[in-house]
């Protein structure tokens, strides 16, 4: 049961230190995906919530009225949406908060970076289209559902993410695929499942917590802990990019 929250937000573009932007946006507080990884859960000890990570969404009612006032005043620079939250989680298809806010960026046209794991996103083609500059990224991390339902069961399917990155690749909108963190996959069954569908590549094995680690061992994945894992695999991942000619960062 996923607790929802209508509130008003004072401010919605954030200068942000995120290396490559200048601010970021995130249109709700929380995130109903609740991935069992998320380093975002930490807002919590900003914002009060009882509910565990995963149960709980804010609504920023006014996110698209306070981001045109902002972006009246404010110097260009490139924004990244969906830093602490998914800017696409089941609630903005209610809400629709997410592109009342591009629809606001588009009238400044922003530079914009999106990313999120929902084949939501692929709604918002016809705003895509008409920004000048605007990448849309969607995280996979990993080829394996079993490994999915286990890090991250209320998240769509990595085959509908896939076929998002699909849509957004043949309708011309600049795509990439973010392996972060990387979960325990095989490199080669994932780059064949993105072959021709993929412009860019990001690679991140996060931080686990000790929390997480805990469900490693529980479910039987100890190995996929070993450090030697994270690199083999990031390695074995970026060489099979740069062979099929997709720009890659290793950012670990």
């Amino acid at each position: 049961m996923i607790t929802i929250r209508e509130i008003l937000a004072k401010n919605i573009l954030t200068k942000t230190g995120i290396e490559g932007y200048d601010y970021c946006i995130n249109p709700y507080v929380g995130c109903a995906h609740g991935c069992r990884y998320c380093y975002a859960s930490f807002m919590k000890r900003f914002t009060g919530h009882m509910e565990p990570w995963g149960e709980f969404v804010d609504v920023k009612m006014n996110a698209p009225e306070v981001l045109r006032r902002q972006l009246r005043r404010a110097k260009k620079g490139s924004v990244l949406v969906g830093t602490v939250t998914d800017p696409y989680q089941p609630i903005e298809k209610k809400y629709r908060i997410t592109r009342g806010c591009l629809e606001a960026l588009l009238e400044y046209q922003f530079p914009v970076n999106v990313l999120t794991r929902s084949p939501h996103v692929t709604r918002d083609l016809d705003l895509f289209k008409q920004f000048n500059d605007i990448s849309v990224g969607l995280s996979i991390t990993t080829d394996r559902e079993e490994i999915r339902r286990i890090f991250e069961s209320n998240s769509p399917s990595t085959r509908l993410r896939i076929e998002s990155l699909k849509v957004l690749h043949d309708h011309g909108i600049p795509n990439y695929i973010f392996v972060g963190p990387m979960l325990p996959l095989n490199p080669g069954r994932l780059l064949g499942m993105i072959t021709g569908i993929v412009d860019e590549a990001l690679i991140d094995r996060l931080n686990y917590s000790n929390k997480v680690k805990s469900l490693y061992r529980k479910s039987g994945l100890t190995a996929y802990l070993d450090n030697s894992y994270f690199i083999q695999t990031a390695r074995a991942l970026q060489e099979g990019f740069e062979r099929k000619g997709i720009p890659v960062s290793v950012i670990f």
